[in-house]
């Protein structure tokens, strides 16, 4: 027999005849070790139906992590690949899902629809246009004073309890967007609960898809959530909609990349973030933006902590185009949306706003710091109305600001009528 004859022996030789599978070897932490498959980092296995991801090797054995609850697992358990298959569709509007994809409203998933690719490449720059038209959010304070971009990716900052989830539900009832996604990370229960069902709304829901993995889930799953929303988003964005992306939160993110990085064996860097999670947020936002077929408009929150060294804050603000600020002593004084001003900015407003809308900003935000500073002396008894001509018209104005800058949960302002009721409130056209 000739070697040439030989060869299709040789191609049936190196054909698996059977699944290729290994064995679990032994779990420490959070970390689980297998024998088998030899599949690449980001791979998904299964572990006795378990799902589990692929994150790094070891003297020839798979370290993998589990997305789904790992109790039960024995040693020995049969590993094997597991293809994770999410077909997307204009059935996905109005849907509550997991971080894999798997229904949380009770209602059954179509098989029909395109293939959804998670793990999305960075858009080539080419197919990126630059953010030149506005984007209605249908919140006064941020249409008036903090205007968006189309395609912009901005951050809210926040302690707990300043009023985050009833802004998000705001926009997503009053946004002008085609599609919103909503991805709730990390969150509790019964918060996710009430949003849904008190925040947001059936007429909101409708357009909306909400991904949920909440605080009790493993890491891996809340990464999987913030990338499944992320990647719906890019996808309803490639149908040519302008879809705005709301995700709870950007921290909960990076602690979830916090846990799988140092259970994988990385270092740990400043105050115990491994450097997977400085390439995870970007690659993560970078998703958003205005493109030649539709856009992505990321707005993302970010939790604030009392140190001084807030490694996940630094570096959204350097990631994202501005950031809203949430005080929480204006929340205390039942002000909402609680959105300190003067400590927010959106470094797209000068593209995308007009001069009289930019001139009518400057002049409140003048008045704004004005009152703050009247106010403490007013407080301390120290205010003396005449000596100052501005701060006295600060004084004067307080009321009209302050109402300017409240908004209830079931109230839209759109863009345009923002920008007059600015105007009125400043009295720009007096001015003139």
């Amino acid at each position: 027999m000739s070697l040439l004859s030989l060869a299709p022996y040789a191609d049936a030789l190196r054909a698996p005849m059977f699944p290729v599978g290994g064995r679990l070897m032994r779990s420490v932490g959070l970390l689980l070790e297998a024998s088998g498959p030899m599949l690449p980092v980001g791979s998904l296995v299964s572990v006795d139906n378990v799902a589990a991801e692929v994150v790094g090797f070891r003297d020839g054995e798979l370290l993998l992590l589990a997305i789904e609850e790992a109790r039960g697992l024995k040693p020995g358990a049969r590993v094997k690949p597991l293809k994770l298959r999410f077909p997307v569709g204009p059935w996905i509007m109005g849907r509550i899902l997991d971080g894999l994809g798997r229904p949380l409203d009770g209602k059954p998933l179509s098989a029909l629809g395109e293939d959804l690719e998670w793990d999305l490449m960075p858009p080539a720059l080419d197919e990126r246009q630059p953010v030149e038209h506005p984007f209605d959010t249908g919140v006064r304070a941020i249409n008036g004073l903090l205007t968006l971009g189309r395609g912009q990716k901005i951050g809210i900052f926040s302690m707990p309890g300043a009023g985050k989830s009833t802004l998000f539900a705001m926009m997503a009832r009053a946004s002008a967007a085609d599609a919103i996604v909503i991805a709730l990370i990390g969150e509790r229960g019964r918060e996710a609960r009430e949003f849904i069902d008190e925040l947001l709304g059936n007429f909101a829901l409708e357009r909306s898809v909400v991904i949920v993995v909440t605080g009790d889930q493993p890491a891996p799953m809340r990464i999987k959530g913030a990338f499944l929303a992320t990647a719906v988003a890019s996808w309803l964005r490639r149908q040519g909609l302008d879809v705005l992306l709301l995700m709870d939160s950007l921290t909960r993110v990076a602690m979830a990349q916090r846990e799988v990085g140092l259970a994988s064996g990385e270092p740990p860097t400043n105050r115990g973030y491994p450097p997977s999670v400085y390439a995870l947020i970007p690659r993560l936002v970078e998703q958003a933006g205005q493109f030649r077929r539709g856009s992505v408009t990321g707005i993302y929150t970010v939790l604030l902590h009392e140190e001084e060294n807030d490694v996940v804050g630094e570096m959204a603000k350097g990631t994202l185009d501005g950031h809203i600020v949430l005080s929480s002593k204006i929340a205390r004084r039942g002000h909402y949306p609680a959105i300190d001003v003067l400590d927010s900015v959106s470094r797209v407003f000068n593209r995308v706003s007009e001069p009289a809308h930019a001139q009518a900003r400057s002049r409140f935000v003048d008045l704004y710091a004005r009152w703050r500073d009247a106010e403490e002396l007013i407080a301390f008894g120290q205010y003396t109305p005449g000596a100052d001509p501005r701060m006295d018209e600060a004084v004067t104005l307080h009321d009209r600001m302050d109402g300017f800058l409240r908004q209830r949960l079931t109230e839209g302002v759109s863009l345009p009528d923002s920008v007059n009721q600015l105007k009125e409130v400043v009295r720009l056209d007096e001015k003139q």
